[in-house]
């Protein structure tokens, strides 16, 4: 019997009560030299849900394992059936006031650098420089057998063509850009091979149950360790890929700093968690430190 990867957390201890006081997160920015880590929670005020928040994908939604993916041709299937619905809407998704903030306190020399653990790209579509995409991009595709990469974009133009007519309606958009769909809307949906070696085709993103390159692990922590701080965005840091970081920093006796509704795992490393929601919080520190924040583009 396969085990599942760890999914949700439960608090098991007293945790410190959050805040609602930007003040330590102002002066933490004031200071300079800040890493950002951000999580699903970023992406909400996007259209884009969470897992664990309030509402959360996972109180209805069980993610693709990487072990369901490679041993189930069926899985794959119902893997890209719903990734292929899904990414009409999410690829439509837009940067909202909280990726906007932290473009503005890039640009304003305030970061060392800027970690997600998202699969959006709308840190980069705000204009966000550098951003280490820490679980990868749902905007690429690569091959199992041969390592060959495609956009995103070109798989989908394959994928229509021979799905003709497949315009299912889903109940829900998730974290991990797939759409509920159930069996009878999968229906026989048709899966494209590689078109250099034939192969499998998996999104260029870290599954639950799969590992974070060991490469992209060792540069998150070269930049934890030259920053001064580490700021945590939108993350519950349920997960070890993302609460490796906030020990780290802890270890090294550089302030955590979090901003999330709920409490999060790494709460006890914490000086401080702003409760306030994410584009409130960041554009009130913007306006604070008289940093302007770009207004929203037109679509």
């Amino acid at each position: 019997m396969r085990m599942r990867p760890t999914l949700s957390w439960t608090p098991t201890e007293d945790l410190p009560p959050g805040s609602t006081d930007p003040e330590p997160v102002a002066e933490a920015l004031s200071a300079g030299g800040v890493l950002v880590l951000s999580g699903a929670g970023i992406s909400t005020e996007s259209g884009i849900p969470d897992y664990r928040g309030e509402g959360g994908s996972l109180r209805r939604h069980t993610p693709m394992t990487y072990q369901e993916f490679t041993a189930s041709a069926q899985a794959r299937r119902r893997y890209w059936a719903r990734s292929h619905l899904g990414w009409r809407t999410f690829g439509r998704a837009r940067p909202n006031a909280g990726h906007r903030a932290v473009t503005a306190f890039g640009r304003h020399g305030l970061l060392s650098g800027v970690i997600t653990q998202n699969v959006d790209g709308l840190h980069q579509a705000a204009g966000s420089e550098d951003v280490v995409e820490l679980h990868g991009s749902l905007d690429r595709v690569v091959c199992l057998s041969c390592g060959a990469s495609c956009p995103r974009r070109d798989l989908a133009r394959r994928l229509e063509d021979v799905n003709a007519g497949f315009e299912p309606v889903a109940a829900r958009l998730n974290p991990d850009g797939d759409a509920d769909l159930t069996d009878e809307q999968v229906g026989d949906f048709s899966v494209v091979p590689c078109a250099q070696c034939g192969g499998v085709l998996k999104p260029d993103v870290v599954f639950f149950g799969e590992t974070v390159p060991s490469l992209r692990v060792e540069h998150c922590r070269e930049l934890v360790q030259e920053a001064t701080s580490l700021l945590v965005l939108g993350s519950s840091l349920t997960v070890m890929s993302g609460l490796r970081f906030v020990r780290q920093a802890a270890q090294a006796g550089k302030p955590v700093l979090i901003v999330n509704r709920d409490p999060t795992r790494g709460d006890r490393h914490a000086v401080t968690r702003l409760t306030l929601p994410l584009g409130t919080a960041l554009t009130t520190l913007a306006a604070r430190l008289d940093i302007p924040v770009d207004a929203e583009a037109a679509p």
